[in-house]
C-alpha cells in the first residue's frame, strides 16, 4: 500500500505543472478571472511535455497516451498527433531483465548463447534465437510488468475523479467509459497466450494469399510470457530507397496494406490493431510482413456487420444509415434526439463533400467534433478499428501522399458485394423509379376512359386549328409517340417473367432512331 501512495504522489507531481497551466486557461487566476487564449504552438509544446512525461512514467502511461491518440472526442487534434509518436519511442531500460523470463521458460529448449536482442517495446522485448536449426523470434514479456501495470492502473483510477472535476460535461461521459475500457485493453495485451492464438488465426485467414506473411508460431514454445514465432526479415515499410531497390511500387504497397486490413476487419472478424511502421515490413520479393499481435481483437458477428455498415454508410454519404449504425455500435444512445443528430451528421457530410480529398482521420475528427453536443462513447473494438484506420492510413500516405483511402475502401466494398458499383446503383435507382411509376401507369387507362366519356357527353371540348404543312403531316412525331409507347411497355414488362421487355426496348430504340433521323433531315 505504501508503494501505491508513493507512486500516486510521484505521478501527481509530474503532471501538476501542466494541470495548473490547463486550469489557468479557463480562469486566469485559477478560481476567478477571464479565460485566456492559447496558441497552437503552446499546445504543441504542452503535448510534447505530456508525451515525455508518459514515457518517463512507464508502460501503463505509454498505453494511456497510445489510447488517447485515437480519442479526438477527449483530446484536441494537436495532442492526438503528438501522442501518436509514442508508438516507437519506448525506453529500453523500462522493466527488469527479460533474460530471467527466457531462462525460466526456455532454458531446456533453446541454446541461450544464440540469443540476440532485436527490439524493445513498452511491455516486451524481442530476441532471435536458434531452435532446431532454424532462426526464430521470441517476444518476451518484461519481468514484473504485470505487478507494475496493476499498480499504475490503480493510480490512474485514483486520478479519474479529479479529471472528471476538471472536465466539461461532454468529456466526463467519454472519460468514464474510457477508464474501464482501457484496463481491458492493456490487460488483454499482457496475455501472450491470447496473442499467439490470435496470431495463428490471422495466419490461417491469409493462408491462400502469398502476398501477406504472418509469422508462423511455435505452440510448444509459447506461454503466457513468451510468443515464439518464425523469424522473418524485411525492409522497413517507409524506407523509400529500400523499396525502390527491390522494385516495389509505393502506391501498390499502400493499396495492399489498406485492403489487407479491410479484409481482417470486414471479412475475417479478427484483426491486427497496431499497423504503425515499426510493425510492418517488406521482403525482398515484395511481400508484406506484419509483426506484433498484442494489440489485436476479435469481433462478434453483430460487431462485424455493424462495422461493415459504418464503412458502407461513410463511403456512400448515407446520413440515415450512419445514424442507425452509430446507435447499433452503441456509440450513441438509442434515446438520443435523432432529428438533432441527423442535422449534425448532415453538416459533417456537407463539410467533407466540399474538400478535394478526404482522409479517414479527417472523417473521424470531423464526426466526433460535431457530436460533442451529445453524450457518446467509443466501445473498445470501435476504438481499435479507428486506430487501424488512422495509423494505417498514415503509413499508406507516407508511401503515397495522394493515397485515396476512401477510394480503396469503396473498391473493396464493391469487390466483396457490400455495396453496388456506380452502374449497378444507377440501374437500381432506375428500377426504383419505374416501380414508383407503375401505379400511375396502371391508372392511365381509367383516366382515358374518363376523358372519352366526357367527350361523348359533350362535357369536354377540344379546339383544333389547322396547321399548314407542305408534307401533310410530320412522320417524326409518329416515331416519337411510338418510341415513347414502346419504352413504357418495356418498363411494365420489366417486372414480369420472360424477355418481351427486351423486344419492346429494342423497338423503342429503333423508333427513337427514326425520330432523330427525320428531325435531322427537316
Amino acid at each position: 500500500m505504501r508503494g501505491y501512495y508513493l507512486r500516486y504522489v510521484q505521478v501527481l507531481l509530474r503532471f501538476f505543472p501542466l494541470a495548473i497551466a490547463f486550469l489557468r486557461d479557463r480562469r486566469r487566476f485559477l478560481l476567478f478571472g477571464p479565460s485566456r487564449q492559447v496558441s497552437t504552438a503552446v499546445h504543441r509544446d504542452r503535448a510534447q511535455q505530456l508525451t515525455e512525461t508518459m514515457l518517463d512514467l512507464g508502460p501503463a502511461f505509454i498505453k494511456v497516451g497510445q489510447v488517447l491518440s485515437t480519442r479526438p472526442d477527449i483530446v484536441p487534434p494537436t495532442y492526438v498527433e503528438e501522442f501518436a509518436t509514442l508508438q516507437d519511442e519506448v525506453p529500453e531500460e523500462a522493466g527488469g531483465d527479460p533474460m530471467t523470463v527466457v531462462e525460466a521458460e526456455l532454458e531446456d529448449t533453446i541454446d541461450l548463447e544464440t540469443l540476440e536482442p532485436v527490439a524493445g517495446g513498452s511491455l516486451a522485448f524481442v530476441y532471435t534465437a536458434e531452435y532446431e536449426s532454424e532462426r526464430i523470434a521470441l517476444k518476451v514479456r518484461r519481468p514484473g510488468i504485470v505487478a507494475v501495470i496493476e499498480r499504475d492502473l490503480r493510480v490512474i483510477r485514483g486520478f479519474v475523479p479529479l479529471l472528471l472535476l476538471l472536465a466539461d460535461k461532454r468529456q466526463r461521459y467519454s472519460i468514464e467509459n474510457l477508464a474501464g475500457d482501457f484496463e481491458d485493453i492493456i490487460l488483454e495485451e499482457l496475455d501472450f497466450a491470447r496473442e499467439s492464438s490470435i496470431m495463428a488465426e490471422i495466419d490461417d485467414n491469409f493462408a491462400d494469399d502469398d502476398r501477406i506473411i504472418v509469422p508462423d508460431t511455435y505452440p510448444d514454445l509459447c506461454s503466457e510470457r513468451v510468443v515464439a514465432m518464425e523469424y522473418v526479415e524485411g525492409r522497413k515499410i517507409t524506407n523509400e530507397r529500400a523499396l525502390a531497390a527491390v522494385g516495389i511500387e509505393p502506391t501498390e504497397m499502400a493499396t495492399l496494406i489498406a485492403r489487407t486490413y479491410l479484409k481482417m476487419g470486414l471479412i475475417d472478424g479478427v484483426f491486427h490493431a497496431d499497423p504503425h511502421p515499426g510493425n510492418l515490413s517488406v521482403t525482398d520479393d515484395g511481400r508484406l510482413v506484419i509483426y506484433d499481435y498484442g494489440m489485436s481483437q476479435r469481433l462478434t458477428a453483430d460487431e462485424q456487420a455493424d462495422i461493415t455498415a459504418l464503412y458502407r454508410t461513410l463511403v456512400r454519404r448515407d446520413v440515415d444509415g450512419l445514424l442507425n449504425t452509430l446507435i447499433a455500435l452503441e456509440v450513441l444512445d438509442p434515446a438520443v434526439d435523432r432529428v438533432q443528430v441527423r442535422r449534425v451528421l448532415e453538416l459533417v457530410i456537407e463539410n467533407l463533400e466540399g474538400r478535394s480529398e478526404v482522409t479517414w482521420r479527417q472523417i473521424i475528427t470531423e464526426l466526433f467534433a460535431r457530436l460533442h453536443e451529445f453524450p457518446f462513447r467509443i466501445p473498445p473494438n470501435v476504438m481499435l478499428l479507428m486506430r487501424v484506420g488512422t495509423v494505417g492510413e498514415g503509413v499508406c500516405r507516407t508511401l503515397d501522399p495522394d493515397f485515396d483511402f476512401l477510394g480503396v475502401t469503396r473498391s473493396f466494398l464493391v469487390d466483396h458485394g457490400f455495396i453496388q458499383s456506380e452502374l449497378e446503383t444507377l440501374l437500381s435507382d432506375v428500377r426504383g423509379d419505374l416501380r414508383e411509376s407503375l401505379p400511375v401507369l396502371a391508372r392511365t387507362p381509367a383516366r382515358f376512359d374518363t376523358v372519352f366519356g366526357q367527350l361523348e357527353r359533350g362535357e369536354l371540348v377540344v379546339r383544333t386549328e389547322p396547321v399548314e404543312s407542305p408534307t401533310g403531316g410530320d412522320p417524326a412525331v409518329g416515331y416519337a409517340v411510338l418510341a415513347g409507347a414502346l419504352f413504357v411497355a418495356a418498363s411494365v414488362l420489366l417486372f414480369h417473367e420472360g424477355s418481351l421487355e427486351i423486344v419492346a426496348g429494342i423497338g423503342g430504340l429503333l423508333s427513337l432512331g427514326q425520330y432523330l433521323r427525320k428531325r435531322r433531315h427537316q
